[in-house]
């Protein structure tokens, strides 16, 4: 089995110069580093050259945590001791290079919702899979593009399951990702033909990082079976009756092919939320952007303002009605979540400033504590 654990070097795991500086300025060279392989329900696992190890974090990073986000998360590389035999204490988190993140509507520590959930971190290159059935939807692979964008994260595209569809059929979904999406590397693949497998695996680098998204049954476990060498990975077809994937991978797990690359799966996610902006260069919207410098109104939303240099555009083919609509909803979700980080930096301030105030009159009465 590709996926035995063996020893790699710090490159092969996909350790690099920006790591080690941010360990060392963060004074953190005493110890040795380690990349996190999975994370089940606070239960960490970390590979590093000397091997596999059960990981647990302090209780000063607990502690500390203020999110989700302040955990250690699959793909992130940490400085670790060793605390026995197979087992080590993670000690620090450094800087990630890029992260690929999710809003959940789950609620963070002090109640607020709208909580973030890091699916993958130091990614290289995100792979979108979805299936030419009922899953295929361009303004999924329009928002996962953005997201993967927003993380510094190049995203490409996985249309799969393509043994289902007639050759001219697949012809006209191909030509619908090309005309939403631009030029972008793309992979139509087929777990039961072969179709572009080798292809899709002859892309992968040695120790470059790539994760996996999508729907649940779209085939994500399939494809990175295949490319591990195996039948590591449960797997679940999509319901005949309903087309919807059944659960199969039920936490993140880095798998290490026998070429040097490393890839993520991830279970399955239909809806996935913006957890920031927009990236400012636009991404799959820059033709958006670059039209919005000639509306008339500077707030326009593109919506139905006199002047609007999208909506004229629109008219006329280019960008198409569809792709405005995924934009002005994608910049609104944005909006909301920059407003809500507001709030909640402005709560927090008000709340830092209370606890000032409260210590420095328990002073003033003589508590000892203060």
């Amino acid at each position: 089995m590709e996926n035995e654990i063996k020893k790699l070097t710090l490159e092969e795991l996909g350790y690099g110069s920006f790591f080690e500086s941010s360990r060392v300025k963060l004074k953190l060279d005493d110890l040795a580093v380690a990349r996190v392989i999975s994370e089940t329900k606070g239960a960490y696992k970390v590979k590093n050259t000397d091997g596999e190890y059960v990981a647990k974090i302090t209780g000063k990073i607990r502690h500390n945590a203020r999110s989700k986000e302040d955990y250690p998360a699959v793909g992130d590389w940490v400085a670790v001791a060793e605390s026995g035999e197979e087992q080590a204490v993670i000690r620090g988190i450094l800087p990630r290079r890029s992260v690929m993140k999710r809003k959940t509507g789950d609620q963070d520590r002090q109640g607020e919702k709208s909580e973030t959930q890091i699916l993958a971190t130091n990614i290289d290159t995100a792979y979108i899979v979805q299936s030419v059935g009922r899953d295929f939807n361009l303004n999924r692979y329009e928002r996962y593009f953005a997201i993967a964008r927003e993380g510094g994260i190049e995203p490409a595209v996985i249309l799969n399951k393509i043994d289902l569809i007639s050759s001219e059929e697949l012809d006209l979904k191909l030509t619908k990702i090309k005309e939403r999406l631009g030029d972008v590397l793309m992979f139509a693949t087929s777990v039961e033909t072969g179709e572009a497998l080798e292809e899709l695996k002859n892309n992968i680098v040695r120790g470059k990082t790539y994760c996996f998204l999508g729907s649940s049954g779209v085939g994500k476990s399939s494809l990175i079976n295949f490319l591990i060498g195996g039948g590591t990975i449960k797997t679940g077809d999509i319901s005949e009756y309903v087309e919807r994937g059944r659960h199969v991978t039920t936490s993140r797990q880095m798998y290490f092919l026998s070429s040097g690359g490393i890839v993520i799966d991830n279970p399955g996610v239909r809806e996935i939320g913006l957890a920031d902006g927009l990236p400012e260069g636009g991404g799959v919207f820059k033709e958006i952007i670059a039209l919005a410098k000639e509306c008339k109104f500077i707030d326009c939303t593109h919506t139905q303002e006199p002047g609007c240099a999208v909506l004229a555009a629109v008219q006329s083919g280019t960008p198409n009605g569809e792709q405005l609509a995924n934009y002005v909803a994608l910049k609104k979700e944005a909006g909301h979540n920059e407003a809500s980080k507001l709030e909640k930096r402005n709560k927090d301030r008000q709340f830092g400033k209370f606890v000032n105030k409260a210590k420095k009159e328990l002073r003033s009465v003589g508590h000892k504590d203060y």
